[in-house]
């Protein structure tokens, strides 16, 4: 089907304004030249749009579905080719940005809110999901990047470690390890847990601790999100190990938090495919991640 671009938005143009005139005027067009594209498309859609007569132009059934389909289609068609024009532009465009709940929620705030203040031009999306789904974003193409607890495989990925977040055990204010200044693995065998589930980049570095220092705990419940589990610590039905980060600044009322001896790190770090280059507006907002959670170490 031999249909042109210009012929749709001669066709768009008429189906608004009903008259050849001013469908001419809007676009730069002669009369004779918007009736001669709405011809042609007609003959290669094999189907009138439009009915004329001296007075009136008036939409057919086909014209009117072809025109209720059009205006979306090519709305997306000008969003594609302004992203598109955007990848040469390292001051302005859309980058999209993968990565799991807690960092989304403790690291990515201050990462946007620099990119926002650098590079005012740059829209930042994030997507927030847990890390098996970033890591098939970044894979699959529909993220630039991600940013992920180090992953077990990742040979298929470029990736750039950023930070080192330590893990942590947080108990009721009254528990007997809230009054050390520190606890070591050990102590914890026979406690009741609650951790994150295997969906979690951090539960992995749990369970081969645990198993390291030959610890034997009952988990009484896998969650999601961190802030399940600290409500279930203040409840009473267990401990939790966490990573320090998913810790809030301002910590967290009627708990204790304390260091894990010896440390455990967790390794946060950007991912991308190893096959596609970025653009020049998706690196520079990996720079501006970098150096930005980077500075949380000093």
């Amino acid at each position: 089907m031999n249909v042109t671009l210009r012929q749709l938005r001669v066709f768009q143009s008429v189906a608004r304004t009903c008259n050849f005139s001013r469908t001419g005027e809007a676009i730069g067009l002669t009369q004779p030249a918007v009736s001669r594209a709405i011809g042609e498309l007609e003959q290669a859609l094999g189907l009138r749009l439009l009915d004329r007569t001296t007075r009136e132009v008036a939409l057919t059934e086909a014209g009117r579905s072809l025109a209720a389909r059009l205006e979306r289609v090519l709305d997306e068609l000008d969003a594609t080719l302004e992203d598109v024009a955007g990848l040469a532009d390292a001051d302005g465009g859309k980058v999209r940005v993968a990565s799991s709940p807690t960092l989304s929620a403790y690291l990515m705030p201050d990462c946007i809110a620099a990119c926002a203040r650098a590079a005012p031009r740059v829209r930042f999306l994030l997507l927030d999901r847990i890390q098996q789904d970033v890591l098939a974003s970044v894979r699959g193409g529909e993220v630039d990047f991600g940013v992920v607890v180090e992953p077990p495989d990742v040979d298929d990925l470029h990736c750039e470690d950023i930070l080192r977040d330590p893990f942590v055990l947080v108990t009721p204010e009254q528990h007997r390890f809230a009054r050390a200044a520190s606890v070591r693995w050990k102590a914890l065998d026979g406690a009741s847990l609650v951790l994150l589930d295997n969906a979690s980049g951090s539960r992995r570095y749990v369970d081969e601790a645990l198993a390291q220092h030959r610890v034997t705990c009952k988990v009484e419940q896998e969650l999601g999100h961190p802030t399940t589990a600290f409500q279930m610590v203040e409840a009473g039905i267990g401990l939790t190990v966490m990573p320090r980060l998913a810790v809030p600044p301002a910590g967290l009322p009627g708990l204790a938090v304390r260091p894990l001896l010896p440390r455990l790190e967790r390794t946060v770090m950007l991912v991308r495919r190893h096959d596609r280059a970025l653009s020049p507006v998706a690196d520079r907002v990996w720079g501006l991640v970098s150096a930005t959670v980077r500075a949380r170490r000093r």
